[in-house]
């Protein structure tokens, strides 16, 4: 990356303020941190002594958890449920000044908790409550008319989809034909269910593994990567296809023919839980600001750097991304 110190603070101030509609499926990412000195007597597993435990945000609310950290405005849209892990939701997302008019509440699903028990760094088992139900028309009407009511005032909308019911294929129709109608930029977490359905959206980050059971095949080399990510562009219409490899970084394929292949920034990896809500976030913020999308993809790739170092889902701050974007051009890694 060839930005300077000066660059980047100038690309950070120009997050701040930033409107991105945030739609997808919200969950709580509840940890207990704990030791282990010995097997269960009942079954021959470990026996955690919890010492500690915490509630986050997780999935499509980690990712509106990221922008506000990095100084953008989210407005999170998606299903709880009527119990009290929704209530908690709701009153966390209070406590940290994000707006909640987006959440639409479900009585036939709980509210998402995916329980994580951890102990000496390790995870030892994750225990998810959800449902994976289509979200019922009736609220799928609302989700989408959340969008199109602020859709004058907001910059961006990114769609984080964990296959858990909020993205059907009417709702992603509703929300790329509105986006069309204002020249809205949009960005797209897949996952399987809905993979192809989103067509020419502004960039589209599946990971390796999604691709690979999509598109069929094995796409381990830059060559192979570079296959899949024109063969999406072809298959969505999409302007850009990020396409993130793990430990061998992320390739980008543009609609113009333009391929880059990112070197990974991660130095220590502890945990890779929330690097793409990371990813995801920082890139739509990038583009919103008005950044190329090489560099927002190497932004993003610094920033996904620094919460794979760290052990549960965390955001990524502005001096941290700065931090770790100076450190990439030094070592010359993107």
């Amino acid at each position: 990356m060839t930005l300077n110190e000066q660059d980047l603070r100038l690309i950070l101030a120009q997050f701040e303020g930033k409107r991105v509609a945030v739609v997808g499926d919200v969950m709580l990412d509840r940890y207990y941190w704990g030791r282990v000195s010995r097997i269960s007597p009942e079954a021959p597993v470990p026996v955690v002594e919890v010492e500690s435990e915490q509630v986050r945000f997780g999935g499509a609310a980690n990712v509106a958890n990221n922008i506000r950290c990095l100084g953008g405005t989210p407005l999170l849209i998606g299903l709880i449920g009527d119990d009290h892990p929704g209530k908690t939701f709701t009153e966390m997302l209070q406590d940290q000044g994000m707006d909640t008019e987006g959440l639409v509440v479900d009585g036939g699903r709980p509210t998402t908790i995916k329980t994580r028990v951890i102990a000496a760094g390790q995870h030892v088992v994750r225990v998810d409550n959800e449902s994976k139900a289509d979200c019922p028309e009736h609220l799928q009407h609302r989700i989408v008319d959340a969008v199109k009511y602020r859709i004058q005032q907001i910059d961006a909308i990114l769609i984080e989809d964990y296959n858990k019911g909020v993205m059907t294929k009417g709702v992603i129709d509703e929300l790329l034909a509105v986006a069309r109608k204002y020249g809205k930029i949009v960005t797209v977490d897949p996952k399987f269910n809905h993979f192809l359905d989103f067509k020419g959206v502004t960039l589209f980050k599946p990971n390796r593994r999604e691709a690979e059971e999509v598109l069929g095949g094995r796409f381990r080399t830059d060559a192979e990567a570079e296959v899949a990510g024109k063969k999406l562009l072809d298959l969505l219409g999409a302007r850009n296809v990020l396409l993130t490899r793990g430990e061998q970084g992320m390739s980008l394929c543009e609609a113009g023919g333009g391929v880059t292949h990112i070197h990974t920034a991660a130095a220590n990896v502890q945990d890779v839980s929330g690097a793409g809500a990371t990813v995801i976030s920082t890139l739509t913020l990038a583009l919103a600001s008005g950044v190329d999308v090489q560099t927002a993809s190497r932004l993003a790739n610094c920033a996904a750097g620094v919460v794979v170092g760290q052990v549960g889902i965390v955001p990524v701050t502005p001096e941290e991304l700065l931090h770790a974007a100076l450190h990439c051009a030094e070592q010359r890694v993107n």
